[in-house]
């Protein structure tokens, strides 16, 4: 897919990586939730993030779930995958092998974890991605994962990257004011935060890389389309209804509530991988009696 049609796109999903009972990645899961998100307004997709658990799959398990999801997608909607760690030689050498083997509209680079970049690392992180290849660089601001942050003056320095074309930022309003304000004008930026979608787009962003458009891309849509109508109150009125639900499914860290409620909904995309936990029984009933209401009839 090309950067035109990603550019296009405002509700892309991160996807779920689905197990078996045993650990075992279940590809054959893959085709009904797939088809499930096209069929509810995904305009792309996101593998291997950290929803998708990137942290516990294997080099040859993320190989063979871009494989499966390239077929089963066929070129519909865009796919981005997970290319970045906090080792950058280890990152670019991915690159180049996502690069290689074809069919990805973009790569998402997280902020490094753990060893705790100064600015002026990150930048040269970033850089050295950017530069491996031609395949287009994301750039992931999540410190609630990483606890190392791009801050917003580093983030406009790597948007002047030719390859890198877009963030996911997922901080404040504040810096996606300044972002959308200050970058070039065909730098996209997503929020991160599906609660932060609707100030995002009315803020002018290009849209939200989303957990939630699992189970609510419906809403997503329509909540978009009333803000590019001019309807702010249908669209305010749809965030209202859609922010306890988003918080329900941060209640546990994710993505261990979309899971459950997927699980719910018949998609068999199992548990998690250690050291995350599945939600417990109760746990889990109690995001589902908020995130599926209308799911249980």
């Amino acid at each position: 897919m090309s950067l035109e049609q990603l550019r296009n796109a405002e509700i892309i999903t991160a996807l779920v990586t689905p197990f078996k009972e045993n650990g075992e990645i279940n590809f054959e899961a893959l085709p009904k939730l797939i088809e499930h998100l096209l069929a509810h307004h995904t305009q792309g997709i996101v593998l291997a993030g950290t929803t998708g658990e990137s942290p516990t799959l294997t080099h040859d398990e993320e190989l063979k779930l871009f494989e499966v999801v390239q077929d089963i997608v066929a070129d519909r909607v865009p796919l981005i995958v997970g290319v970045g760690t906090n080792d950058t030689r280890d990152s670019v050498i991915f690159t180049k092998e996502v690069s290689d083997f074809g069919g990805f509209t973009a790569g998402l680079a997280v902020v490094p974890y753990y060893n705790k970049p100064s600015q002026e690392g990150l930048y040269q992180h970033f850089k050295a991605i950017a530069d491996a290849s031609d395949l287009p660089i994301i750039l992931y601001n999540v410190p609630g994962r990483t606890v190392a942050q791009l801050s917003v003056e580093t983030s406009l320095r790597l948007a002047q990257h030719p390859n890198i074309i877009a963030i996911k930022e997922c901080t404040g309003v504040d810096n996606l004011t300044y972002l959308v304000e200050q970058a070039p004008k065909d730098f996209l930026v997503y929020t991160g935060e599906d609660g932060l979608a609707f100030h995002a787009k009315a803020l002018g962003a290009q849209g939200v890389i989303s957990v939630a458009s699992h189970t609510h891309g419906d809403d997503f849509n329509q909540m978009f389309t009333d803000l590019a109508s001019g309807h702010l109150k249908d669209a305010a009125a749809i965030q209202r209804q859609l922010l306890p639900k988003i918080d329900a499914l941060f209640s546990l860290p994710s993505p261990a509530p979309v899971k459950a409620v997927l699980n719910h909904m018949g998609f068999e995309v199992g548990g998690l991988r250690l050291p995350m936990v599945a939600a417990s029984e109760q746990e889990a009933q109690a995001i589902i009696d908020v995130v599926a209401a209308e799911h249980l009839k």
